[in-house]
């Protein structure tokens, strides 16, 4: 029998992508269950978690039915939706656009509470990226230093218009997410390491240079740059947080001990001991560690690794760049929220409200990082598997 390739084809659910997210799903309901007991909220937050995991899913099976010509050719004008979107959220009236916590971040919409939409456009700039990065490699066939130069260029242009908008809010956690993303895409561009090791290198001087003023010269920060030495609170409480425990630093104090107290094995369901205000969203962590312990804890980064693990498996199996690309924004999306989140409830890294993702609280959260998860589904929905043939 001659070795010919076979048109049938496959197309078909991540059932395994579809697993994952039901165990995540589990842990949500069961920490947010335990965390509102004890919070300082009345409302039924497991009931909301449950309608927005209704929506997302909703979402997802949207998403899943588009192809790449589909995704590419959105890709602009989701783009363009999110700018819009997030410069009519800093003309807003307040009333439409209220401050929360000093950001003005959210939309206030009847029957749905507020909507983000920078969690959106999150999902929006990785499209916008992958396309970027595909049209140009197709443009330019032979690379070139000057050809690499220009696609950072475009890149940095179209990652800074949405952060700029962003960190006018201000948002810096978010911000933050953004620059991960742009710089998990540039890493899988095939930008020359001739290029970006000068340019990073840089970076982290200037990012060291930074740490060093707010740490000894906060004052020069200040004259020069007008930054308030209020605003280098989460700093100061990060590197000493027990020298400020009624302050900046009371959250941090209140996560580190309930974790502690969590030990090996947990408290048990529903034992927690430790008052921890928001601990529904943002310290959601600390109740996993309180109730559960390192095993528990154990648990749901493994988790977590597993659904890196099985992004990362997709992208490396299709056979289109775009794809690939996709795969890459949304890993290098979901692997900074989950370090950052646990990072700051365990004092490795400063409190910056970022939610863990698939088990904090929160519609816009986890609509945006579903919808991440639908481009996924829309990868494997619309891979094809050709017998006896090595494309795809």
């Amino acid at each position: 029998m001659s070795m010919t390739s076979n048109n049938n084809t496959t197309s078909k659910l991540d059932y395994s992508l579809v697993f994952i997210v039901m165990l995540l799903f589990l842990a949500s309901c069961a920490a947010i269950y335990s965390a509102q007991t004890t919070g300082q909220y009345k409302e039924n937050f497991l009931i909301k978690q449950i309608l927005w995991y209704g929506v997302s899913a909703g979402l997802v099976a949207g998403i899943m039915t588009l192809d790449s010509d589909q995704l590419k050719k959105l890709a602009w004008y989701a783009y363009g939706f999110g700018i819009f979107l997030l410069g009519l959220l800093l003309v807003a009236p307040a009333s439409i656009a209220p401050v929360i916590n000093g950001a003005k971040s959210w939309f206030k919409v009847p029957a749905m509470g507020s909507l983000q939409p920078s969690e959106f456009v999150k999902v929006f700039i990785i499209l916008t990226l992958a396309r970027v990065i595909d049209d140009h490699h197709q443009k330019n066939t032979v690379k070139t230093l000057q050809t690499d130069l220009w696609l950072l260029i475009k890149l940095g242009l179209v990652t800074m218009v949405p952060l700029a908008l962003i960190m006018k809010q201000p948002d810096l956690g978010t911000g933050l997410v953004f620059i991960a993303i742009l710089l998990g895409m540039i890493f899988i561009s095939g930008i020359s390491w001739k290029l970006l090791v000068p340019i990073f290198s840089v970076g982290v001087s200037l990012i060291t240079v930074i740490f060093y003023f707010v740490l000894v010269k906060p004052d020069l920060l200040e004259k020069y740059l007008g930054v308030k030495q209020y605003q280098f609170g989460r700093i100061y409480s990060w590197l000493d947080p027990y020298n400020y425990q009624s302050s900046e630093g009371y959250q941090l104090t209140k996560s580190l001990l309930a974790i502690g107290s969590g030990m090996t094995g947990g408290k048990g369901f529903m034992r927690r001991e430790i008052y921890l205000p928001e601990s529904q969203t943002d310290f959601i962590f600390s109740v996993v560690g309180e109730e559960f312990g390192f095993i528990g804890a154990s648990v749901l980064i493994s988790l977590f690794f597993l659904l890196i693990y099985h992004i990362t498996k997709v992208g490396m199996e299709t056979k289109n760049n775009f794809y690939t690309y996709i795969c890459v924004g949304v890993i290098s999306m979901i692997t900074f929220h989950v370090f950052q989140n646990i990072g700051m409830t365990i004092g490795v890294l400063p409190i910056t409200g970022i939610p863990l993702p698939f088990i904090s609280y929160g519609g816009s959260s986890l609509m945006g990082n579903m919808m991440g998860l639908g481009l996924i589904f829309s990868i494997r929905y619309h891979y094809k598997k050709y017998m006896f043939s090595t494309s795809a």
